[in-house]
């Protein structure tokens, strides 16, 4: 972890930049991939998953009889965990269920807005090394509430052909309609264009590497909404001489073993605070069983000393972390001054993972600097929300004139003729 001391704002662009494989060759690969499953479905999926997952499967879907199998095999305190963080993410979004309130914003003019949930949703789970069940809550769990008829898990097999059991126990608990035994690039394109086997959804969600988030990007150019951008994983921390650096230290390692292509950054204003936390994070790292993966991701991360604790901020508004933890004195007083982030914890006993797991808020969360321009995951991202409106014979009165002079001004008179029609129909009795 590279250490640099004040750095000056012309520094923040190449100091804010995420470890990315080469844009060409990343879309030239989705684009590929994206025409072959378009023009021969189901047989160009697992060609892919033969190809990158190394397994040849016949049938994607999981069985019934898989799931019983796997909720056999998840333990007594691992069920008992996913269920305690399933409540606590159910209360959360639940509170977020909007009320229709109708406005009269005119005499006789009567507006309001209802929530109406998408349809069908497919949902992508990462697996591998690190299967993510957590992210089968974090999506199914919001999408229930919300209403969504279908919900279409695909995440990628193991050398045996097999999903994680603790994702399969999930998807069984939130509710999960179908599941398929697919991942990566053509997972998403599946979901996009439907196969023999797997349903086309009207919107993707869920977090993934590079591939996976370019392979949503694309979908989206194709019509399909998604989610967020969610790539590799990131996180920044911000301390003072308050912080507990064996916390911090924690925290920033928690995030590393994501993956290699992950990044975590320390913000601080003392080099003794850098100082403790190298030697806390070496301490701790031997002992990970991952640690391979975490050093790959240390070599792309770093550590950022300023004079202010304030500069510190402004320059993770800057980076816009996926993740943000506040270790500092006055973290509560400071909250007003955060302006880009997917999520915020407050404290030194806020640690990141209670977020990723258990606490209730939602993990899947925007990457790479789109905590600028994008919000995290939310009830609001299952559904639609529509309009609607009532004028009476008053409220046409009232607010016709207005319409009038405003479509006349813009040259559109079927605009004007559509409420002139109606006036002259009241005045004529």
């Amino acid at each position: 972890m590279k250490t640099y001391l004040n750095p000056n704002p012309e520094q923040w662009e190449e100091l804010a930049k995420r470890e990315a494989v080469a844009k060409v060759d990343l879309n030239e690969t989705v684009k590929s991939i994206f025409n072959d499953i378009q023009k021969n479905g189901g047989n160009a999926v697992k060609k892919y998953t033969s190809y990158f997952d190394g397994v040849n499967i016949e049938n994607l879907a999981i069985t019934p009889a898989e799931i019983e199998k796997a909720v056999q095999e998840v333990s007594t305190d691992l069920k008992t965990a996913i269920q305690t963080a399933a409540e606590n993410i159910t209360k959360f979004h639940s509170a977020q269920k909007e009320i229709s309130n109708t406005i009269e914003t005119t005499s006789g003019v009567f507006c309001w807005r209802e929530s109406r949930a998408i349809d069908t949703v497919g949902i992508y789970i990462p697996g591998g090394t690190a299967p993510l069940f957590s992210t089968v809550l974090m999506l199914a769990i919001p999408a229930i509430i919300a209403g969504c008829k279908n919900i279409i898990l695909c995440s990628p097999p193991d050398k045996q052909g097999n999903i994680n059991p603790a994702i399969l126990y999930a998807a069984k608990l939130t509710g999960v309609t179908q599941i398929y035994k697919v991942g990566g690039i053509q997972a998403i394109a599946a979901m996009t264009f439907g196969t023999d086997e797997i349903p086309k959804v009207s919107k993707i969600f869920g977090p993934g590497n590079q591939y996976v988030t370019a392979a949503k990007q694309y979908a989206q150019q194709l019509g399909l909404a998604i989610d967020l951008p969610a790539g590799p994983s990131e996180l920044l921390v911000i301390t003072d001489e308050t912080c507990d650096p064996e916390f911090v230290a924690s925290d920033l390692l928690s995030q590393a073993e994501h993956g290699g292509d992950s990044q975590v950054i320390l913000v601080t204003n003392s080099e003794e605070i850098v100082e403790k936390v190298a030697v806390e994070i070496a301490k701790q790292k031997a002992f990970l069983p991952r640690e391979s993966v975490v050093e790959k991701a240390l070599q792309n991360s770093r550590a950022l000393v300023f004079d202010e604790i304030d500069l510190g901020i402004e320059f993770s508004n800057f980076y816009a972390p996926e993740h943000l933890i506040l270790a500092i004195a006055d973290a509560e007083d400071k909250i007003n001054l955060i302006e880009n982030a997917g999520s915020v914890f407050i404290g030194n006993y806020s640690c990141e993972s209670a977020g990723d797991y258990a606490s209730g808020t939602n993990h899947t969360l925007p990457t790479n600097g789109f905590a600028r321009n994008y919000s995290g995951v939310s009830l609001d991202s299952f559904v639609k929300k529509i309009t609607f409106q009532k004028i009476t014979a008053q409220g046409i009165q009232n607010l016709g004139p207005t319409i009038e002079i405003m479509a006349q001004a813009e040259k559109l008179e079927a605009h004007k003729n559509a409420v002139s029609v109606r006036l002259k129909k009241i005045q004529n009795g």
